[in-house]
């Protein structure tokens, strides 16, 4: 009881609650990344296929079935695709007959088209995939207005116990999900759990650290958990289901999250009303303040990038590359990996220099964005990868504590509201990434896709030099003001001035007393 009462007290056990809820939330946001694109080809695509022969190169068995090679050559409407993997298996069975067809193949640069067949369907898995994706970032868009104002009426540990609780039901219900249309759901059920962690665990964090210097280190700290959380996320994802099965990932998650509701029962005492002791800001002042729309730009506009590559990456790896499964995920490593550099690096600087480290950042997303398209292997994408985590991680460690900063500054003290608008512009670029990412390819192309998103954050780079000195807003002086009703007093005796603390009204009742 002793270790209890003094760690709730503490605010680094509450940065470790914090940690570990970004981080189960950001595992289970990514863990589907490299899963559901091969999933929904499996289910979808081979089984309605099933009859007509192999998709994938693995079961070759299959193909002595078939008649000789004109039928083989028929079936892939293609005469140089299908046989560079099916040469071997179809010769003996021929004998002479399949040699003289056999050897034009080989010198075709065909294989790399081969891996996949049905292109019409992968061109549109890319827009589903792309909706499923993105239906999370659409609930938690709508949820995370109302988790504010929750947040100031009754404080930040019931929304956070509550957000545990509806990831653990989304995660099982991944876990048994055969359907597209029951994936979408349970996708949709963790935007709200989302909703409820990310806005009640970063104004908790906001409220328990008032200094703006360790704010900004522990906001890079919690960042770090969601950067974890990414780098677990899809290199877990993918060989879990290749090695294991589809259901492993989503029930070692489950088992973690109820481990992570334990924590949360010991440190914050989810059953206790603690609202905000100062009045919030209404959402409609905020989002009419330009220093913090330019500041949740920056953050909507940086994340859109990898959002977009997210569901369009791993299905371009496959037309392209002919990856394996366990390589989908492995691509986003090195963008996870520097991204938890970046976070941990510059949020100490966020109250010096964070508005130039977001402008930098914003800049170097767009040229790694650009750089996508030119690698032919998964090693190609190490570097541009690598440099879009470390500069979106430059972006969100920065901006987070000025967003704190800012509501400091220019409004009232009280983060639920402030902390909902950021997640909302995070939640714009995870909305609109993906959903429109997915038509983009389709029409124009990915490189054209990373051509418009890179160029977009290049562009509006410049607009974070905006956030180098903003100024205290006129409604922060009237508040201070209102804190020191008598200062202005400046005519009242010397016995009104030693009643200081008193106010107004409690002041009128001491007249009426005498």
């Amino acid at each position: 009881q002793h270790w209890l009462a003094t760690g709730r007290a503490s605010p680094r056990l509450v940065l470790v609650v914090v940690f570990v809820a970004l981080l189960l939330d950001n595992i289970l946001l990514t863990v589907v990344v490299p899963i559901v694109p091969t999933f929904l080809y499996t289910t979808e695509y081979e089984g309605a296929n099933s009859s007509g022969g192999p998709a994938l190169p693995e079961p070759a068995p299959a193909a002595p079935r078939a008649p000789p090679f004109s039928a083989v050559l028929s079936y892939f409407d293609n005469t140089t695709v299908p046989v560079w993997g099916f040469a071997s298996a179809v010769e003996p069975p021929n004998g002479t007959g399949s040699s003289p067809p056999g050897h034009p193949p080989s010198t075709s640069p065909a294989p790399r088209r081969g891996c996949l067949e049905g292109g019409e369907f992968l061109a549109q898995e890319n827009t589903r995939v792309g909706l499923l994706f993105a239906s999370k970032a659409l609930v938690q868009l709508l949820v995370n207005p109302w988790v504010g104002l929750l947040t100031n009426r009754i404080g930040y540990h019931i929304p956070m116990f509550i957000g545990f609780t509806i990831m653990f039901l989304s995660t099982v219900m991944f876990a048994f999900s055969g359907t597209y249309a029951l994936l979408f759901t349970a996708r949709a059920l963790q935007g709200i759990g989302s909703s409820f962690s990310s806005v009640a665990g970063l104004g908790l964090l906001a409220s328990v650290y008032p200094d703006d210097s360790e704010r900004g280190s522990a906001m890079g700290i919690a960042l770090g958990g969601l950067a974890l959380g990414v780098l677990i996320g899809a290199p877990f994802g993918s060989i879990m289901y290749e090695f294991v099965g589809k259901a492993s990932p989503f029930l070692v998650l489950a088992f973690l999250a109820l481990l992570d509701g334990a924590l949360q029962l010991c440190i914050l005492q989810p059953s206790r009303i603690s609202p905000e002791s100062t009045k919030a800001t209404p959402v409609s002042t905020l989002l009419r303040d330009p220093y913090i729309l330019v500041a949740a730009g920056a953050l909507c506009f940086s994340n859109m990038g990898v959002a977009m590559l997210e569901p369009t990456l791993p299905i371009w790896m496959l037309q392209t590359m002919c990856s394996p499964q366990w390589q989908l995920g492995m691509a986003f490593l090195p963008a996870s990996i520097s991204y938890l550099i970046g976070t941990n690096l510059f949020g100490m600087l966020a109250n010096r220099m964070g508005w130039l480290c977001s402008m930098i950042g914003m800049a170097v997303v767009g040229i790694s964005l650009l750089c996508v398209p030119l690698a032919t292997n998964i090693y190609g994408l190490i570097g541009p990868n690598a440099g879009l985590g470390f500069a979106i991680g430059m972006v969100d460690s920065s901006m987070m504590p000025i967003m704190g900063y800012l509501v400091d500054l220019r409004h009232t003290s009280a983060y639920g509201t402030v902390y909902a608008i950021a997640d909302v512009a995070f939640c714009m670029g995870f909305a609109v990434g993906p959903s429109t990412g997915g038509a983009i390819v389709r029409a124009l192309g990915f490189p054209w896709l990373m051509v418009i998103v890179g160029a977009l954050n290049v562009a509006y780079a410049p607009l974070c030099w905006l956030l180098r000195s903003p100024p205290a807003a006129e409604e922060r002086m009237a508040i201070l003001s209102q804190e020191c009703p008598m200062q202005p007093k400046s005519y009242a005796p010397k016995e009104a001035l030693r009643e200081f603390p008193l106010t107004e009204e409690s002041d009128g009742e001491a007249e009426n007393v005498e």
